[in-house]
């Protein structure tokens, strides 16, 4: 008897179950992408929330205006124009702060070595004039680690001025600073060539002596903005100043010195002034804030000084 005829294989399940497996395989690879993708998305979310608590962002600083609140306006740093503590910026902050009328009292916050007397003297005048345009609203500087010069020129200006005792006060005077290197140049052999129309246009060349004059001059420079900057202080701090030539001879005073000299009336904080003395508890930051872009730069440099100095650091 013949052997039966073999029926073919059935091509159909075959396919089906090739098909079956690559319609799994590529669900797998979609479920994978997925994943993936949402990974991803939640870990630039949790870098997003770090770099902005990082930035102090999502302080005290959120829009969300109470009906009645305490302003405030911080000064973190050196008070120079094109920068974030400019006298525009400050002074459209503080306008910003009068104007609302659920402000009860403004706190300019101030932690600055100084800067610019210009930009220093722009603020103080502001303030002034926002006192008297509004004089239902108090104006509060509290202290920070430091408010010496330029920073002490702008705090002058309010009705008191609040500190730590350990907060550093003062620096009420006025410097110029450069180096000579005519020496340098001679051991050289490098010739120095100036040309000016004008008898002093050169103006403290410092590859040229000190003339005399120039010194005498510059000098006089000082002094006059140093009488002018003892001015402005006598005329903030009235007769709560002590009668003691040392306060204006440019030396820093703790906080607690500074009360004893009427550089400052009391020991506060901003949340103690806020709650204690204007009697609004609720904050609200009217601070002209960095970009993006440059708190971002800013960001990566203090990182990529850290990695390369291999030092500590920290987001404040």
């Amino acid at each position: 008897m013949a052997d039966e005829e073999k029926k073919p294989a059935n091509p159909e399940w075959e396919r089906q179950l090739i098909e079956g497996l690559a319609f799994a395989a590529l669900r797998e690879q979609r479920r994978t992408r997925v994943w993936g993708i949402f990974f991803k998305s939640l870990t630039f979310i949790y870098l997003f929330l770090i770099f902005f608590a990082a930035t102090d962002w999502l302080g005290d600083s959120a829009v969300r205006i109470a009906d009645k609140h305490t302003a405030v306006i911080d000064l973190n740093g050196m008070i120079m124009p094109d920068s974030v503590n400019s006298a525009a910026n400050i002074n459209a902050s503080l306008r910003s702060a009068f104007k609302d009328k659920g402000t009860q009292g403004v706190i300019l916050r101030i932690n600055s070595p100084g800067g610019s007397p210009v930009q220093a003297g722009y603020i103080n005048d502001e303030i002034r004039r926002l006192r008297a345009n509004y004089p239902d609203i108090p104006l509060y500087a509290v202290i920070g680690d430091v408010c010496a010069s330029g920073g002490y020129y702008v705090a002058a200006a309010a009705d008191k001025i609040f500190v730590d005792k350990a907060s550093l006060v003062g620096s009420i005077g006025v410097l110029m600073d450069g180096f000579g290197f005519t020496g340098t140049l001679d051991k050289l052999g490098i010739e120095r060539r100036l040309l000016t129309a004008g008898e002093h246009k050169g103006f403290l060349d410092p590859f040229t002596p000190l003339d005399p004059k120039q010194r005498d001059h510059a000098t006089g420079l000082l002094s006059e903005i140093h009488e002018q900057f003892i001015s402005v202080v006598q005329q903030g701090r009235g007769e709560r100043l002590k009668d003691t030539p040392e306060i204006y001879s440019g030396v820093i005073w703790t906080g607690q010195k500074s009360i004893e000299l009427g550089l400052a009336d009391e020991m506060g904080s901003t949340e103690y002034v806020a709650r204690e003395v204007i009697k609004a508890e609720e904050i609200v930051n009217y601070s002209t804030r960095e970009s993006l872009i440059d708190l971002f730069a800013k960001r990566v440099s203090e990182v990529s000084l850290a990695i390369l100095t291999n030092s500590s650091w920290s987001l404040r």
